[in-house]
C-alpha cells in the first residue's frame, strides 16, 4: 500500500470514531430468558412504569395478617399504551393462590360480542393462617410479548373488607372491576339475609354467594360457576344459612355484567368504524355502577314454630266453631222435637199452643204467607187453581215451623208471572218420556222444580257422585307429576345455585329444609283445612238427609230444592287440591308451572256455576264428563295461551271469537230455561223467531227480567273479549280466570236477583255468610294485587317488586292473600249450601225455575 492510501484509510478511521455509532435494533435474549426486575413495594403507592417483551418486573409485597381479623387486598392497574393486540400480563402470586389477568381485559356477551377494558381492579383472595400473626408475602408479575408498554399498578387495601351486621356499605363497580366482602356469622345467629340495593337499574350486575375458598369467581363470564347467585336491577336479597358453610363465612360477590339484556335491558348498538373488524373489541369506558349491602339476621327457629302455630290456629278455629254451631242446632232441634211431641198430645189444642205459647196472632196463622209475595216484572195478583194438602197434621207443623214462608198446606194460590212465562197453552212442547230428552212437559203456565226432579233419586244420586270420583281421579293424576317436577326445579335451584330459576319474594323468603321459601307453602294450609272442613258439613248434611228419607219425611220427599251432595264433595275437593297444588306451584313459581296454581280456580269457578245451575235445574244437569270436558279445555286453552298468545293476534281473534259464542250460547240456555236445543235446526228456529218476534209483530221478550240480567252479563263479557283483543295482556292464565270468576259472580247475582224477585227470601245465616265473605274478598283482592313478584318480567326485573314480611316477620302479602282468599272461598261455598234453606218446607211445586 502507498503513503497516500495508507493516509486516505486513517483519515477514514479516526471519522468514524469521531462520529456518534448508528442505532442498535435490540437483539431478543435467548429463548426462555428476560431480564427481570424485581422491586419492593408499598401499599397505597402508585407505580408508573413500562415493560416490554424482554423485561419482566416482579413487585414484592408484604402484610402481617392476623388469625382473629381479615384484611382485604386489591390490585388496580391501567395500561396507558393503546395496544389491543398485544396486551400486558398481570400474574399475582399468593401463598396458596395465583390470579392472571390481561389487560386490555376482553369479556365476552351475547352472540360473542367482545368487550375491552383498561383499567382493571381484582381483590385477592386471602389465605387462612393458623399463627395468631404471619407476615405473608406476594408477587405481581407484569409481561408483555409488545414493545414499550406504559402501565400503573397501585395495591391498597380495601375498607370494611369485612361486613357487620345491620351496617350498609356503600361502594361502586364495573365489568372489570368487581368487589366482593366477606361476612362472618357471629355465634347467635344462625341465618343471614344479605340485601344488595342500588338507585340506578342499569347497568345489570350480579350478586353471588360464595364459600371461602380461592380462586374467588368474580367475573362475568364465571361469576356463575359456584355458590348461589342471582342477578339484579335495583334490588337483590339472598338468605344464606350457617350450615351451609363450614368455616361459618362467606363471600358476597358483585359483578357487573357487560350487558344488560338478562335484565330485561336493550341490547346496544355499538358503531364500528368504517375499516374495523367485526370481532374488534368495543370500549365501554365507563360503565359503572353505584351499590349498597346490608347483611342483616334472618328470623330465628322460634319464629318458625310460632307461624306453624298461628296458621294453625287460624284454621282450626274454623273447627271449633262450626262444632258449636252444630251443637247449637242439635239442641235446638231437640227443643223442636219435644215441642211437636207436645202438639201430637191429644190434651193439648194445636191453635191455642201455636198462638200463645209463641205470643203469634191467631189471625197471622190462619193467614197464607204466600198471599203477601208479589213475583215477576208484573205481579198481576192473579191466582191459578188451588192445590192444596189436607194433612192437618203436616198443616199444623209446617204453620208453627215456617210462619213467613211458604208452606205445604197454606200456599192455595200463586200469581202468574208475565214475565217468566207468558205463552200460550198451545206454545207448549210435550215429550212422553222426559228423562229422554231435556224438553220439558210443561202442563202449566210457570216451571218449576218438580218439573226438573223427575228422575229416580238413586240415579241422580250417583250421577253426581260421579263428579266427585272423578275429579278425585283427576287430582291423584294431576297432583302426582305437579310434585314430582317441582320437586326436581328445586333440586336444580339448590344444585346449581342460580335463583333466577325461581320468582320469589326474595325480602320475605323464608327456607326450610331443601325447600327456599317455606312461608309460601304453609299459608297454602288454610285451603287443604277448610276443604276438608267443608267436606265434614257436607257429609253431616247428607246423613241427616238420608236418615229423613229413611223415616219417609215430607220435608225431604217434596220439599225445597232436591238435595244432591255429589258437586259439594267435588268442590271441597277441589278446594283441597288448589291448596296443594298452590304449594306446588309456590315450591318454585315461574313462567312454565303457573298452570299449576290456576287449573283448580278453574274447576271451583266451573263446579260453582254448576251447582247454581242444578239447584233449579236437578234433571237436567250436565254430566260429570262434559263437565270436565269442558273444563279439559279451558285449561287447554290456558296453557296455549301461555306458551302461544304472546303478541299472536290469530291466537286472540280465534280466542275471543270463542269467548263470544260461549258466551251466547250459555245465555240462550239460562234464557230458554234448558228448554232448546242445539241441532241442525237451530238456525232455521233462530230465524223463526226473528221473523216472528222482530218482523211480523214487534213483541218484548218473554222474560223481561232475565233478559236484562243477561244483556248486562253479554256486554261484560263482550267487553272481557274486546279487551283482550286489544290489549292482549301477557298474563294470559289470570285473564282466563278472571273471565271465569266475573261470569261466575253474574250467574250468582242473577241467581240472588231471581230468587228475591220470585218472593223468596234470604236466612240470617246465608245473609250473614254473602256480607262476610264479601268483606273477607274485598280484603282478599287488596293483596293479591300488590304485585310481590312477576313471572311476566326477567328475575331482575321482578324483585324490584319484593317487599318485606308483614305479619310476624314470616308471612308477605301473597300469604295474607292465602289466607283470606281460603277464607273466602270456604265462606262462598256456604253461601251456595245455605242459600235456599229457605224454601226447605215448600213443595217442589211451588219452587220456580230460572
Amino acid at each position: 500500500m502507498s503513503r497516500s492510501g495508507a493516509a486516505v484509510l486513517g483519515w477514514a478511521l479516526l471519522a468514524g470514531a469521531l462520529l456518534p455509532p448508528p442505532p442498535v435494533r435490540p437483539q431478543p435474549l435467548p429463548h426462555g430468558q428476560r431480564d427481570v426486575h424485581q422491586k419492593e413495594a408499598q401499599f397505597n403507592t402508585t407505580y408508573i412504569d413500562w415493560v416490554d417483551g424482554n423485561l419482566l418486573n416482579i413487585y414484592a409485597f408484604n402484610h402481617s395478617v392476623r388469625r382473629s381479623t381479615t384484611e382485604g387486598v386489591r390490585v388496580s392497574v391501567n395500561v396507558l399504551s393503546n395496544q389491543k393486540d398485544q396486551p400486558v400480563l398481570f400474574v399475582v402470586r399468593q401463598k396458596e393462590a395465583v390470579v392472571s389477568f390481561q389487560v386490555p381485559l376482553i369479556l365476552r356477551g351475547l352472540y360473542q360480542r367482545k368487550y375491552a377494558y383498561q383499567e382493571v381492579s381484582r381483590t385477592l383472595c386471602q389465605p387462612q393462617t393458623k399463627s395468631e400473626m404471619e407476615t405473608q408475602y406476594f408477587f405481581v408479575d407484569v409481561s408483555t410479548l409488545s414493545d414499550n408498554t406504559s402501565y400503573q399498578l397501585r395495591v391498597t387495601r380495601v375498607e370494611n373488607f369485612v361486613l357487620r351486621t345491620n351496617v350498609r356499605f356503600s361502594f361502586n363497580a364495573t365489568a372489570a372491576q368487581p368487589q366482593y366482602f366477606k361476612y362472618e356469622f357471629p355465634e347467635e345467629v344462625d341465618s343471614v339475609i344479605v340485601k344488595v340495593t342500588s338507585p340506578m337499574a342499569f347497568p345489570c350486575s350480579v350478586i353471588s354467594i360464595q364459600d371461602i375458598l380461592c380462586p374467588v369467581y368474580d367475573l362475568d363470564n364465571n361469576v356463575a360457576f359456584i355458590g348461589m347467585y342471582q342477578t339484579m336491577t335495583k334490588k337483590a336479597a339472598i338468605t344464606v344459612q350457617k350450615k351451609d358453610f363450614p368455616s361459618h363465612s362467606f363471600y358476597v360477590v358483585v359483578v357487573v355484567k357487560t350487558e344488560d339484556e338478562a335484565c330485561g335491558g336493550p341490547l346496544p348498538y355499538y358503531p364500528l368504524s368504517k375499516n374495523a373488524s367485526p370481532d374488534e373489541p368495543v370500549d365501554q369506558h365507563n360503565r359503572q355502577k353505584i351499590l349498597e349491602v346490608m347483611v342483616s339476621p334472618a328470623i330465628t327457629s322460634e319464629a318458625y314454630v310460632r307461624s306453624v302455630l298461628f296458621c294453625l290456629g287460624i284454621f282450626l278455629s274454623f273447627y271449633i266453631l262450626t262444632l258449636l254451631i252444630a251443637c247449637w242446632e242439635s239442641c235446638r232441634q231437640h227443643k223442636k222435637k219435644g215441642l211437636l211431641a207436645a202438639m201430637d198430645s191429644p190434651s193439648l189444642d194445636t191453635a191455642s199452643l201455636l198462638g200463645h205459647s209463641r205470643g203469634i196472632p191467631e189471625s197471622f196463622l190462619n193467614h197464607g204467607p204466600y198471599d203477601s209475595y208479589g213475583y215477576g216484572s208484573f205481579g198481576n195478583g192473579s191466582s191459578s187453581s188451588t192445590e192444596g194438602i189436607t194433612d192437618s197434621l203436616a198443616s199444623a207443623e209446617v204453620s208453627y215451623s215456617y210462619v213467613g214462608e211458604r208452606s205445604l198446606e197454606n200456599v192455595a194460590s200463586r200469581p202468574r208471572l208475565d214475565s217468566l212465562s207468558s205463552v200460550e197453552e198451545d206454545d207448549y212442547d210435550t215429550l212422553a218420556d222426559i228423562d229422554y230428552d231435556k224438553n220439558v212437559i210443561r202442563t202449566k203456565q210457570y216451571l218449576c222444580v218438580a218439573d226438573l226432579a223427575r228422575k229416580d233419586k238413586r240415579v241422580l244420586r250417583k250421577k253426581y257422585q260421579i263428579y266427585f270420583w272423578n275429579i278425585a281421579t283427576i287430582a291423584v293424576f294431576y297432583a302426582l307429576p305437579v310434585i314430582q317436577l317441582v320437586i326436581t326445579y328445586q333440586t336444580v335451584v339448590n344444585v346449581t345455585g342460580n335463583q333466577d330459576i325461581c320468582y320469589y319474594n326474595f325480602l320475605c323468603a323464608h327456607p326450610l329444609g331443601n325447600l327456599s321459601a317455606f312461608n309460601n307453602i304453609l299459608s297454602n294450609l288454610g285451603y287443604v283445612l277448610l276443604g276438608l272442613l267443608f267436606l265434614l258439613i257436607i257429609l253431616q248434611r247428607e246423613i241427616n238427609y238420608n236418615r229423613a228419607l229413611l223415616r219417609n219425611d215430607t220435608h225431604a220427599l217434596e220439599c225445597g230444592i232436591p238435595k244432591h251432595f255429589g258437586l259439594f264433595y267435588a268442590m271441597g275437593t277441589a278446594l283441597m287440591m288448589e291448596g296443594l297444588l298452590s304449594a306446588c306451584y309456590h315450591v318454585c313459581p315461574n313462567y312454565t308451572n303457573f298452570q299449576f296454581d290456576t287449573s283448580f280456580m278453574y274447576m271451583i269457578a266451573g263446579l260453582c256455576m254448576l251447582k247454581l245451575y242444578q239447584k233449579r235445574h236437578p234433571d237436567i244437569n250436565a254430566s260429570a264428563y262434559s263437565a270436565y270436558a269442558c273444563l279439559a279445555l279451558v285449561i287447554f286453552f290456558s296453557v296455549v295461551g301461555v306458551v302461544f298468545g304472546k303478541g299472536n293476534t290469530a291466537f286472540w281473534i280465534v280466542f275471543s271469537v270463542i269467548h263470544i259464542v260461549a258466551t251466547l250460547l250459555l245465555s240462550t240456555q239460562l234464557y230458554y230455561m234448558g228448554r232448546w236445543k242445539l241441532d241442525s235446526g237451530i238456525l232455521r228456529r233462530i230465524l223463526h223467531v226473528l221473523y216472528t218476534d222482530c218482523v211480523r209483530q214487534c213483541s218484548g221478550p218473554m222474560y223481561v227480567d232475565r233478559m236484562v240480567l243477561l244483556v248486562m252479563g253479554n256486554i261484560i263479557n263482550w267487553s272481557l273479549a274486546a279487551y283482550g283483543l286489544i290489549v292482549r295482556p301477557n298474563d294470559f292464565a289470570s285473564y282466563l280466570l278472571a273471565i271465569g270468576i266475573c261470569n261466575l259472580l253474574l250467574y250468582f247475582a242473577f241467581y240472588i236477583i231471581m230468587k228475591l224477585r220470585s218472593g223468596e227470601r234470604i236466612k240470617l245465616i246465608p245473609l250473614l255468610c254473602i256480607i262476610s265473605t264479601s268483606v273477607v274478598w274485598g280484603f282478599a283482592l287488596f293483596f293479591f294485587f300488590q304485585g310481590l313478584s312477576t313471572w311476566q318480567k326477567t328475575p331482575a326485573e321482578s324483585r324490584e317488586h319484593n317487599r318485606d314480611c308483614i305479619l310476624l316477620d314470616f308471612f308477605d302479602d301473597h300469604d295474607i292473600w292465602h289466607f283470606l282468599s281460603s277464607i273466602a272461598m270456604f265462606g262462598s261455598f256456604l253461601v251456595l249450601l245455605t242459600l235456599d234453606d229457605d224454601l226447605d218446607c215448600v213443595q217442589r211445586d211451588k219452587i220456580y225455575v230460572f
